[in-house]
């Protein structure tokens, strides 16, 4: 059988394959307007036909040149060629719903704008306040310190807040330098403190019974250890004074000079805050001087000596403002047998550095440098005045655990209308006068109210 034949014979078969599995053709195929679906973006393909334009089918729409860019622009296009046509009152309702949402998006844009305007035209008054302010405490109030501190007008312009800039200055011409320290002093206890710390590194194996000043070598090492400790906790938020930070060693300097000059008190946990806040509003010598003197005062060494019996006392005085004040929140209290130590003593040995926001805190700090140790309470009573809603709701363990941390959005200004709606007279006399008659043991009203604190 010779080749042609062969190929001949195989013809059909060959034809037969090729109908069973066709290949597909490479040639691009052009979309059409009668293809399915809705293109949303792109240019849409003209049909061309011999430069003639056919005449639609009743019910189709005249291509567009482009399709709708936006899913809002969708309202307005008629529906695709291959799905019936809108009603008229489809078409007129689908126009009514675009035209109202251009409508509030217009109002939308129309408030933000004007949200941001009085964002602006505040953060300007603002500005211009503090400006007024700053001209007024550097020109006016602390050149003549001594005869404005007590004025009227200085007492109002200090409960609205410091400026940032002189907050400092002026919290340590408040304090007060009764212990006549200096920066060099500053500079010798550093020294020393620096020295102890090496030694103590070196001779760790020590015996414990050595002493100096009072307190024992054990007792320095643990104190050490704490510094460190608690430095890591302060305003972690803030990132500069935990290690590696600008204000670590600058802080841990001044803690350790503080344990060197008191070591009968040595550190106590919280003091970290209150040196904190100070390194952020004056010079290190400066801030040693005002922390040391801070420290001496009285409410302060009650607290930081951990002498119970003052302590009772200052709780005592505090209960009966707290009751005359907030009648129903104190009676809750006492019926969960919630104390206040369990929450007072966090908030006096940090200054309520710890418990507010920073820029709170220092408006905090402002009032107790004018009003001295009985606005530390009245700040108390004002948080609990601002938040006494919220506490009748609440049994012992969630108000201990709220107490301890506050809101971290607290705003300030409902804090200081609390602290003004709170004036510490009662009817037993003003702060210092309950607090002389509780320590005379000459105020019998403890007995009265019943409190824990008070039976104490």
């Amino acid at each position: 059988m010779t080749k042609d034949k062969i190929q001949r014979k195989t013809e059909p078969d060959d034809e037969k394959e090729t109908s069973l599995f066709s290949r597909k053709s490479k040639e691009p195929v052009v979309p059409t307007q009668n293809a399915p679906g809705w293109r949303l973006f792109g240019k849409a393909v003209p049909e061309s036909d011999g430069g003639q334009q056919r005449p639609l089918p009743p019910g189709r729409r005249k291509p567009l040149e482009f399709e709708p860019q936006s899913t809002t622009a969708l309202i307005l296009e008629q529906r695709p060629g291959n799905l019936p046509a809108k009603s008229e009152e489809e078409a007129q309702r689908h126009q009514q719903e675009y035209q109202e949402m251009v409508a509030g998006a217009r109002r939308r844009e129309v408030k933000e704008a004007q949200r941001r305007k009085r964002k602006l035209k505040e953060r300007h008054r603002r500005e211009e306040s503090i400006s007024h302010a700053i001209n007024t405490w550097t020109a006016h109030i602390l050149p003549r310190w001594d005869q404005m501190k007590c004025t009227r007008r200085v007492r109002e312009l200090w409960w609205h807040g410091l400026p940032p800039s002189v907050r400092g200055r002026v919290w340590s011409l408040a304090i007060g330098n009764d212990l006549n320290i200096t920066p060099e002093l500053y500079d010798i206890f550093l020294c020393r403190v620096k020295d102890r710390w090496r030694c103590s590194s070196e001779t760790s194996s020590v015996n414990d019974s050595e002493s100096d000043g009072g307190a024992s070598l054990a007792d320095r090492e643990s104190s050490l250890d704490l510094i460190k400790l608690d430095i890591s906790r302060t305003f972690p938020s803030l990132f500069i004074f935990q290690k590696g930070g600008p204000y670590h060693e600058v802080l841990h300097s001044l803690l350790g000079a503080y344990t060197c000059y008191r070591p009968d008190i040595g550190y106590v946990q919280g003091m970290s805050f209150m040196a904190a806040v100070l390194l952020l509003n004056l010079e290190e010598g400066q801030a040693f001087i005002t922390f040391t003197n801070l420290l001496n005062k009285p409410c302060q060494v009650t607290f930081f000596r951990v002498d119970h019996q003052l302590m009772l006392k200052y709780f005592a005085a505090f209960e009966v403002f707290f009751e005359e004040n907030l009648p129903r929140l104190f009676r809750h209290f006492l019926a969960n047998s919630l104390t206040p130590d369990l929450y007072l003593i966090d908030w006096i040995f940090t200054l309520y550095s710890k418990a507010l926001p920073l820029d709170v805190a220092c408006r905090v700090w402002d009032v107790f440098c004018r009003d001295g140790e009985e606005s530390l309470f009245r700040t108390a009573l004002g948080l609990l005045r601002l938040y006494q809603d919220v506490l009748l709701q609440m049994d012992f363990i969630h108000m201990a655990q709220f107490l301890t941390r506050l809101p971290p959005d607290l705003p300030p200004h409902l804090l200081f209308s609390s602290m003004a709606s709170t004036p510490m007279v009662c009817s037993a006399g003003r702060w210092a006068q309950v607090f002389s008659a509780l320590m005379k043991d000459g105020y019998k009203e403890p007995e009265k109210n019943g409190s824990p604190a008070l039976r104490s």
